[in-house]
């Protein structure tokens, strides 16, 4: 019999392929969608061979109708305390109610449980999700995959092709950043939401890569030479940031305002996915910086 895994948050980049992975891997899919959705994304999900359901998040009833008989609710949801905190807690009420043994929340980031409070305001949504989710009568499991690998490609201090530099804070430069791509985080995710014996967290990452490596990977790749660059201490660039958020109120209704970013890039310098989990699920492929690298 095949597993039944309900998604939430499926018309996110995540969530489709978490969609994907899941009936790749056998698994019987409904996917959860909000009132007013994008008809093409529910089409798409429909064309994966997803159950698409649409429900109002507010409405107990018809998210329990929905959680009714699956062996694993995956949230992939993306957003801010209405959606991390609030949305995330009715999802979870339901699937308890109606008697889901399994619950993934949408936790995919750096190891947030080694963050003091302040650092990342998007992880201390998550903090505060997990007040209550550790109290709940479920099998709940974190996955933490460090760094989308996606952020390469974005131009930052970390790593610029424009200007061929590779930036570190505090004196890491040979400290070991946690990258992961989507599709290893998706492929991965669906394994374990198929897996009924999944432990409290995991954590994986598609490589990890320190400054001066990608400054040796970067020129192999690019036939260019990359620079080094020191940014200053951990200290200051977490402070600056502080500050910076606190002159930008207007950020605190944004998903990714710009001290967002730098709150996550000070995150990669500060704490490690160790030890990493990836040789649970052996026919996971994972993605070499190399082949990231090579497509920016």
């Amino acid at each position: 019999m095949k597993p039944t895994v309900l998604v939430a948050g499926g018309t996110g980049n995540l969530g489709e392929r978490i969609i994907k992975a899941l009936i790749a891997r056998g698994a019987e899919v409904r996917a959860i969608v909000r009132k007013g959705s994008k008809p093409e994304k529910v089409e798409y999900l429909t064309e994966l061979g997803a159950k698409v359901i649409t429900v109002d998040l507010s409405n107990a009833e018809e998210l329990k109708q929905a959680c009714q008989g699956a062996s694993c609710v995956v949230s992939a949801l993306a957003g801010l305390h209405d959606v991390i905190v609030d949305s995330q807690t009715k999802l979870l009420d339901a699937a308890i109610a109606a008697n889901v043994p399994r619950f993934i929340p949408s936790d995919y980031s750096s190891d947030f449980t080694k963050l003091p409070e302040g650092e990342n305001r998007n992880f201390d949504l998550r903090k505060e999700f997990h007040q209550y989710l550790d109290q709940s009568p479920i099998a709940a499991t974190s996955i933490l995959n460090g760094a989308f690998a996606d952020i390469l490609s974005y131009g930052t201090p970390l790593y610029s092709v424009k200007n061929y530099s590779v930036g570190y804070w505090g004196d890491k430069s040979d400290w070991k950043i946690d990258f992961t791509t989507m599709d290893n985080t998706a492929d991965y995710t669906a394994a374990a939401a198929i897996d009924p014996s999944i432990p409290k967290i995991l954590r994986i990452a598609s490589f990890q890569i320190s400054p001066n490596e990608l400054v040796s990977v970067g020129k192999d790749v690019k036939q260019q030479e990359f620079k080094l660059v020191p940014m200053g201490s951990l200290e200051d660039f977490s402070a600056s940031t502080k500050e910076e958020r606190a002159a930008n109120p207007e950020g605190e209704k944004e998903l990714y305002p710009s001290w967002q970013g730098k709150q996550y890039l000070h995150s990669m310098f500060s704490v490690q996915n160790t030890p990493l989990d990836n040789n649970r699920y052996p026919d996971v492929q994972w993605t070499s910086a190399i082949e990231v690298i090579s497509k920016i």
